[in-house]
């Protein structure tokens, strides 16, 4: 599967992604400009008045990947895989916090300690956590600058945090989809 590029006309506003072979012809002949290197875009250098296919962006998010895909009718027209930053961010965590322990062990002057700084905002979420819904949500927003979506699916997938802990019962996922329009 070859992705298609995303084609946008002259005041930007997102047209259908066409196949890359259209894509180059247009340039070749003129007819448009590259926009964007990745992910691959033109611009179209005449108005437009194309009426637009609906097309669903489809999200399968996952602990280390997340799978996102642009459908119509049924057919993948784009596809990429996002790959998280999660260990990553755990790995620098773990360094500030021994850093910070080094240095409350060293032989220097007195510090009170501090002990009242330990509350969590609402909405608090943790760091991997974070990164893994903020980057999916660029990658939303970016797409919708790019192609005529009219409708955004999430897996959602939940799973058993005491069957992982207890190995002796067996865990489970149960999935389900939440479909939502633009």
């Amino acid at each position: 599967m070859s992705n298609f590029v995303f084609v946008i006309d002259t005041n930007k506003r997102p047209l259908n992604p066409v196949h890359p072979g259209l894509a180059r012809l247009l340039l070749t002949q003129r007819k448009a400009a590259v926009f964007r290197h990745f992910p691959f875009t033109i611009i179209l250098k005449t108005a437009s008045a194309e009426i637009t296919q609906p097309i669903q962006l489809k999200i399968d998010p996952g602990s280390k990947t997340t799978g996102i895909a642009l459908l119509s009718n049924d057919a993948v027209i784009w596809g990429a895989e996002l790959t998280h930053r999660g260990q990553a961010i755990k790995d620098s965590l773990e360094s500030r916090r021994a850093i910070r322990r080094n240095r409350r062990h060293r032989k220097t002057r007195y510090r009170q300690p501090r002990f009242l700084n330990r509350t969590r905002k609402k909405g608090w979420l943790a760091p991997t956590l974070e990164h893994r819904v903020k980057t999916t949500l660029t990658w939303v927003n970016r797409l919708i600058k790019w192609a005529p979506i009219t409708g955004i699916s999430q897996e959602l997938v939940r799973f058993d945090t005491q069957a992982l802990m207890n190995p002796g019962n067996q865990w489970y996922r149960v999935s389900q989809r939440r479909v939502s329009r633009v």
